[in-house]
């Protein structure tokens, strides 16, 4: 990460020392001092080796806190709209209802946005409102952990759509502090605006060095209010070639932020494309541009929108294949979390009824609120891969790919065929007589020793409980 200086000042330093003694993680705090240090060479090692053994942390017990489960390092979360539409939600959403959906899937987070103009009331009153009246509700029923979008202009308040004057910056800024403290204590992440870039397209206020002026004058206000709440930027809509990105990363940007955020969708591209392996692809296209503007290649990365609708649209796909591709993506996350910090599906459930309307198909459940086979396969993923502490993946052919995770109750893999329209059998090399496979909408698992086991888009999960899964052999499907 960038500096604008080539020091770190001995307020920083106390800070991390204090966030320590009070519990903070020591894996993402070794991350800070490992830029502090890049950016402090007359330091060498020796601030961090005297800080571990001022707090009586080993090596090894940094080595242990990095065995954490995933479920501790990775945030799994879901778009909701409360925060959008005032006291009734036209689109369906129900605290009550959707706190229930959030529990049911097992989810760490949930996304939805904080706006200015229904948080500042007139006079300058800063608080909760009727107009989010939903949101709170959701927001203090602890059900996850919120990840709160800071967007929007006043209609009070003139050059605030988007900030672009120091006033308007200045007047912004005390909005996402107040409304930072009303929540600290959820544990919240703050993400800043919601698809600038996408603005950008239309109204060149949306520039990135506004963007950039935003984040400078924001960062510090949320960090007094909720100092370990982290501040994330980016929320980048679709941008061909990265053109866009590249533009903000070129401004330092990421001096001002604890991680940025991206949107991935390919729903309206070829339907071979429209799959998870697609999104990963370019998800790690993205991580490049950011470890070479940060020189962190752990530098903290967030996917807050992805998902497919289920439309009868031409940009549709069916709800397998919806579930299909989120649990392959939650599933390969789990290989990539020591820089991939959260996923957010969107969303929670449809907005609408139209079943040939694009915006209202993309939810983990209908508009009545039955669930689609995503909400299964969402929850039974996130189930199977939650507890590890380590995961890798492999490639089995060109297009069926392995995850094998292990966790303290044993080992796991997870195997499935990028290709929707490809089948296969898989079968252990070895016996396992405690190894058991499954799918994840299954009800329940069954024997994997001696059995042709069936490989698709929807992922095989097998489990050795106390043990390692053998090898796989692997055959087209008969």
């Amino acid at each position: 990460m960038q500096r604008p200086s080539g020091r770190t000042s001995r307020g920083t330093r106390y800070r991390i020392l204090k966030r320590w003694e009070n519990g903070a993680s020591l894996l993402t705090d070794m991350d800070t001092i490992g830029e502090i240090v890049g950016s402090s060479r007359k330091w060498g090692g020796s601030w961090i080796v005297a800080i571990i053994l001022a707090l009586n942390i080993s090596p090894q017990a940094a080595k242990a806190d990095g065995q954490r489960p995933l479920d501790g390092r990775f945030v799994l979360g879901v778009g909701t709209h409360q925060g959008l539409g005032g006291p009734v939600s036209t689109r369906g959403y129900v605290p009550s209802v959707n706190i229930g959906q959030i529990k049911q899937l097992g989810l760490t987070a949930f996304r939805d946005d904080f706006p200015w103009s229904d948080f500042e009331l007139p006079g300058r009153r800063m608080g909760f409102s009727p107009q989010l009246g939903r949101l709170e509700s959701q927001i203090t029923s602890g059900v996850a952990r919120p990840f709160l979008i800071l967007a929007f202009g006043h209609h009070l308040v003139p050059n605030s759509m988007p900030p672009t004057t120091d006033e308007a910056r200045r007047r912004f800024a005390e909005y996402a502090a107040a409304a930072a403290q009303s929540v600290a204590q959820q544990r919240p992440v703050f993400e800043l605006w919601n698809e600038w870039n996408g603005a950008a397209k239309k109204d060149p206020a949306f520039s990135a060095e506004n963007y950039l002026a935003l984040a400078k004058a924001t960062r510090p206000a949320v960090k007094r209010a909720a100092p370990d709440a982290p501040f994330v930027i980016g929320a980048i809509a679709d941008d061909p070639g990265w053109a866009w990105t590249q533009q903000m990363l070129q401004t330092g940007i990421l001096q001002y932020a604890d991680g940025i955020s991206v949107h991935l969708y390919n729903f309206c591209m070829a339907p071979t494309r429209r799959t998870s392996a697609e999104i990963i692809d370019r998800l790690q296209a993205f991580r490049r541009l950011v470890t070479q503007a940060s020189g962190n290649p752990d530098f903290p990365i967030y996917v807050t929108e992805t998902g497919w609708p289920t439309t009868t649209a031409k940009c549709g796909v069916s709800e397998q294949l919806q579930a299909d591709n989120m649990a392959q993506l939650i599933l390969w996350a789990s290989t990539a979390s020591s820089w991939l910090k959260g996923i957010s599906f969107y969303e929670l459930k449809d907005s609408g009824k139209n079943p040939s309307e694009l915006e209202d198909n993309f939810g983990l459940f209908h508009f009545d609120n039955s669930p689609k086979p995503a909400a299964c396969a969402v929850r039974g993923a996130w189930a199977f891969i939650r507890s590890s502490t380590r995961a890798d993946s492999r490639k089995l052919s060109d297009d069926v790919v392995a995850v094998r995770a292990s966790s303290a109750a044993g080992d796991k893999v997870a195997v499935w065929s990028e290709d929707p329209n490809r089948r296969y059998e898989a079968r252990l090399k070895a016996d396992a007589p405690h190894a058991t496979f499954e799918a994840p909408c299954d009800a329940s698992a069954q024997p994997a020793s001696g059995a042709w086991m069936p490989v698709s888009s929807t992922p095989l999960l097998i489990t050795a409980v106390g043990g390692t899964v053998p090898d796989l052999e692997i055959r087209p499907a008969r």
